[in-house]
């Protein structure tokens, strides 16, 4: 017998995370499609579109010279180029050292988690929200505190909802799982009740540029005390390079360095290369964003119709957040039922909301509008068939 074998390792307690359930469906949907089934996917927020022809080209032009390490924080001139973005779309001027560029948006979550707060501080988010902030948090030793937020408010957190014995705050706009946004009075009332507290706010802006009315406002608009998270992955359709960013403010600028140097050494020096060819595909971006807002057209025409008409009203992003409590009080058996029989992989509510969720679904429409429009007819199907 080899030397310790029948002895068990000992593992974290923070370590034992829930799972992200969208991960598992996408598991799920990809052994239906090993077994021959087509399935229409409707569960990721993954754009089918793929990254620009100019972030491709940008990299392809450049792999006949060895890549390596880049510095910490990411190459110069892709953080100037970021930071151009934002007076692009803001009308912020915002210096390039503030620019953080991470290996993707979870990689900044880390860096922003880390250098804000010690093990054991709590941090607020709004219920539904993306299930990796709970689960990231947990995995730092920090406590995640829910704010159960209401359709009537647009699933977005309301100042007095903050609680005080907290030492940070999460807001996402556009939202994930609701895809709704903060207008300016909404983001203002939050980040000054959030300073009167003495909170530290993280926004996540990773849907920017992914609007079908008014436009998308940043938090950096209102505030220079605040830590802004966006990535390549939304609007730029650059999922797979994993390649994010992050604005801190400049007193924050070295302590976040440090940690990536250590964390991380550097983002990948392939996909900065690429996401700096992004940046000058505007154009193509925008036809990305056409696609989406037709595929959110026929979803909002189709779903009332169907059954599926508590809806909370997706100003950006790219997902449906439905409440399907007229139909079942277990989201995962009711998602699970409608990938069998319909071949259409959606998301369970319980991903966003550990406490509602089992009556609710998220569908997203990042695929195809050939794709779109099959789910439906296939939703339809199943629906009438109940």
């Amino acid at each position: 017998m080899a030397k310790g074998a029948g002895m068990r390792m000992r593992q974290s307690k923070r370590g034992q995370v829930e799972a992200f359930i969208v991960m598992d469906v996408m598991e799920a949907a990809r052994r239906a499609e090993a077994e021959g089934r087509h399935i229409i996917h409707m569960e990721v927020g993954q754009p089918a579109t793929g990254a620009p022809a100019a972030a491709r080209a940008a990299l392809q032009a450049r792999l006949d010279r060895p890549l390596g390490y880049t510095v910490a924080l990411g190459l110069p001139e892709l953080r100037a180029g970021i930071a151009a973005l934002y007076d692009r779309w803001y009308g912020v001027d915002l210096d390039p050292t503030r620019v953080v560029v991470t290996a993707g948006a979870s990689g900044a979550f880390t860096l922003a988690f880390a250098a804000l707060f010690d093990a054991g501080d709590r941090v607020a988010m709004g219920d539904p929200g993306y299930p990796s902030y709970r689960q990231i948090l947990r995995a730092m030793s920090l406590s995640p505190v829910a704010i159960p937020t209401l359709p009537e408010h647009r699933y977005q957190p309301c100042p007095q909802e903050i609680p005080a014995d907290v030492q940070g705050l999460m807001l996402a706009s556009p939202g994930n799982p609701s895809g709704t946004m903060l207008g300016p009075q909404a983001f203002r009332t939050l980040l000054d009740r959030a300073a009167e507290l003495g909170v530290s706010v993280i926004s996540d802006e990773i849907y920017h540029g992914l609007s079908y009315g008014e436009r998308c406002h940043s938090a950096l608009e209102f505030s220079d005390d605040v830590y802004v998270v966006n990535s390549f992955s939304k609007y730029f359709s650059m999922t797979g390079w994993r390649i994010g960013w992050m604005v801190v403010p400049e007193a924050h600028i070295r302590t976040v360095e440090r940690l990536a140097q250590n964390m991380f050494i550097c983002p990948p020096h392939a996909s900065q290369i690429a996401a700096l060819g992004a940046l000058d595909a505007m154009e193509e971006c925008e036809g990305f964003r056409a696609v989406y807002a037709e595929n959110r057209r026929r979803l909002m025409d189709a779903l009332p119709k169907i059954g599926f008409d508590r809806i909370a009203p997706p100003d950006g992003a790219f997902y449906v957040y439905a409440d399907v409590s007229a139909m079942t009080d277990d989201s995962l058996r009711f998602c699970g039922e409608i990938l069998e029989r319909a071949g259409v992989a959606v998301t369970p509510g319980l991903d966003f909301d550990p406490m509602r969720g089992r009556r609710t679904i998220r569908l997203s429409y990042a695929g195809s509008t050939d794709d779109i429009a099959e789910g439906i007819a296939r939703l339809s199907s199943f629906m009438a068939s109940r």
